[in-house]
């Protein structure tokens, strides 16, 4: 069992290592089944496919969270966090718009599934055609 205050740590700990574009600190806080979910794509399941999605994010984008505030459950088996993302979009994403360094932000959220001191779940939320217009606006 993870205690609300570990659950805090934990995910606290995941956003220091995103914003730090620490991709092995933020495999560190996952478990090896972690399932991934992300609106408008695919489920990815295990440690090994939620690498190569922060790969490819992190060769496509350059993104920090700011403003994050986290929520967990009594038990600290959830959690969940909402922020906003302030990225710059570095090489075209294929079904998306032509990159070009475009700069964006928006809000978004994250839900969480935690155990034995662990992330499991990760569930991303954004609003895709919000972001699709601010990167086209500025194609140059």
């Amino acid at each position: 069992m993870t205690t609300t205050d570990e659950a805090r740590f934990l995910i606290e700990r995941y956003y220091r290592a995103f914003n730090e574009g620490d991709v092995d600190g933020m495999l560190a806080c996952v478990s090896d089944d972690i399932v991934h979910d992300v609106n408008q794509g695919e489920r990815r399941d295990g440690k090994e496919r939620f690498h190569a999605f922060c790969a490819r994010m992190g060769h496509h984008y350059r993104e920090t969270l700011e403003g994050v505030v986290i929520m967990v459950s009594e038990d600290g088996s959830r959690a969940a966090a909402e922020f906003n993302v302030a990225g710059e979009y570095l090489e075209t994403e294929p079904g998306l718009p032509p990159a070009s360094g475009q700069k964006y932000g928006l809000p978004a959220g994250t839900f969480f599934a935690i155990e034995n001191g662990l992330i499991t779940r990760v569930s991303t939320y954004y609003n895709l055609t919000d972001w699709i217009m601010q990167v086209s606006r500025d194609i140059q």
